[in-house]
């Protein structure tokens, strides 16, 4: 039995240590919000903040975060949480959607270490995202707004 707090509840889980946090949030606990693309690190679709540090959830076995706090993007809120959906919506940022839960969490953490980031530091960050549908310049746009609403 694995026991770690999901979006501030405790959950524990009966799974083998080596079992990819990704299978755990989405079979066993049901939340879809973190999404699987490649299953090899390469992609960001599986982001979630652990201890408030971006990881993915995909290469990331469930042993290895027993005890810690996971935010899923069912839970991530705060200011700047708020301040990205509200730019995302506003420039209408995703296309298909698919990486955007990703893209978010990625992105919510780069404002909470750095409020105003450059173009370079937006592109350092959010390296590791992919997005099939390429709307990186509307993503950018988003994370340059979501930073000018919260003062950045």
């Amino acid at each position: 039995m694995i026991t770690l707090t999901i979006n501030g509840a405790p959950r524990s889980v009966e799974v083998r240590g080596d079992t990819p946090l990704l299978w755990v949030l989405r079979d066993h606990l049901g939340l879809t919000g973190t999404k699987y693309g490649c299953g090899q690190a390469l992609c960001g679709a599986c982001m979630v903040h652990v201890d408030g540090s971006p990881m993915l959830a995909c290469v990331t076995p469930v042993g290895a975060v027993a005890g810690k706090a996971v935010i899923t993007i069912e839970g991530a809120g705060g200011r700047a949480m708020e301040a990205l959906r509200a730019a995302w919506a506003e420039l209408d940022v995703p296309q298909c959607g698919y990486c955007q839960s990703g893209q978010l969490m990625s992105a919510a953490a780069l404002l909470a270490r750095n409020p105003r980031p450059t173009d370079a530091d937006i592109d350092a960050a959010m390296d590791g995202n992919l997005c099939r549908c390429a709307a990186y310049h509307r993503i950018r746009a988003g994370i340059h707004a979501a930073a000018k609403r919260l003062g950045g």
